[in-house]
């Protein structure tokens, strides 16, 4: 298998800017409604994750299941997520989404919450659908941090992945070089806003828990918070048992897992994505052979749209039902 590769993506006349490809799905993306069944997930230590499904099959059947890991704030809303549910239907697969603790409609239970490196709620989620489905063939597709998550389960699960295939989308697989990407030039609108969304549900918290004797700061304190650097050194770090921030990026980040890998696995990524730079990139001694990483002059974060901006082409949901199917 090929390490590495540029394939054919031609981004939509008027969207090849780095922000086009990467807003236009939030803003002018109708995605048509689809039906889920909602199947809330008990984990060992007394918290639950909610896992929407599309297209959900009986436990004998022999359909193939692809569960989804949304990125940062992302959730069954998340136009990306209804896009590649509604596709693989379309396609043969069905397909659930895992929520992260606290992204679905009810929050978590626990002062903590979930982060870019945390794979324990996913082995939990994905050993019961392996027993639950013994006839189907699993798979996967991780998102931003979702797909940072995902790559580092395959390289801690090695020959045990139960995957046949899984696949990353703009993954930040380097977090120290992302958060300080992310706190410059025009990425920091994007923080702006993925860090309002964080702190609305940190402060949600505070209503349950003492959460000032456990992280140091009241409600006001966690307002004053503007950068991930920040937020993740007063909460995300300490909360989840890391000596700091620099601790968390460290021992989370998926690069240094790649090598690892045994499952058939496609990493997707944009040379323009605006939440990192080309640096968190692995080299090619840093992959494995079962890792394929394809690289493309264009597509934002998450984006990769073709087309036209009136007639859009989502070609993301087309490369991940090839790969699937070859």
């Amino acid at each position: 298998m090929d390490k590495k590769t540029t394939h054919q993506f031609k981004p939509a006349f008027g969207l090849k800017n780095r922000h086009a490809q990467t807003l236009y799905s939030s803003f002018f993306r109708k995605v048509n409604p689809i039906k889920m069944d909602i199947q809330r997930f008990e984990l060992k230590d007394g918290d639950f994750v909610d896992c929407y499904w599309h297209n959900k099959p009986n436990q004998n059947d022999k359909v193939p299941i692809v569960t989804l890991f949304h990125g940062l704030t992302g959730s069954y809303k998340s136009p990306y997520i209804q896009g590649l549910m509604d596709t693989l239907a379309h396609n043969g697969f069905a397909t659930v989404l895992m929520h992260f603790r606290g992204c679905s409609e009810e929050m978590n239970r626990l002062p903590r919450s979930y982060h870019s490196g945390d794979t324990n709620d996913a082995l939990e989620w994905i050993q019961h659908l392996k027993q639950s489905f013994t006839n189907a063939p699993l798979f996967a597709v991780g998102f931003s941090l979702g797909g940072n998550m995902l790559l580092k389960l395959l390289g801690e699960l090695k020959d045990d992945s139960p995957f046949q295939a899984a696949i990353s989308v703009s993954a930040p697989m380097q977090l120290d070089i992302c958060a300080d990407t992310m706190n410059s030039g025009f990425s920091l609108f994007y923080q702006r806003h993925l860090m309002k969304n964080l702190k609305i549900s940190l402060k949600k918290k505070y209503k349950q828990h003492d959460m000032k004797s456990l992280i140091g700061i009241d409600e006001n304190g966690v307002q004053n918070l503007v950068s991930f650097w920040e937020f993740d050194a007063i909460y995300t770090a300490p909360i989840h048992g890391f000596k700091s921030a620099t601790d968390y990026y460290a021992k989370s980040s998926s690069k240094q897992y790649l090598n690892a890998i045994t499952t058939n696995t496609l990493v997707i990524h944009s040379l323009d994505d605006p939440f990192m730079t080309p640096e968190v990139l692995p080299k090619t001694d840093e992959l494995s052979a079962n890792v394929r990483l394809e690289i493309y002059p264009h597509g934002g974060h998450v984006g990769f749209i073709g087309g036209t901006f009136l007639n859009p082409q989502y070609w993301l949901e087309k490369r991940i039902v090839n790969f699937f199917k070859k």
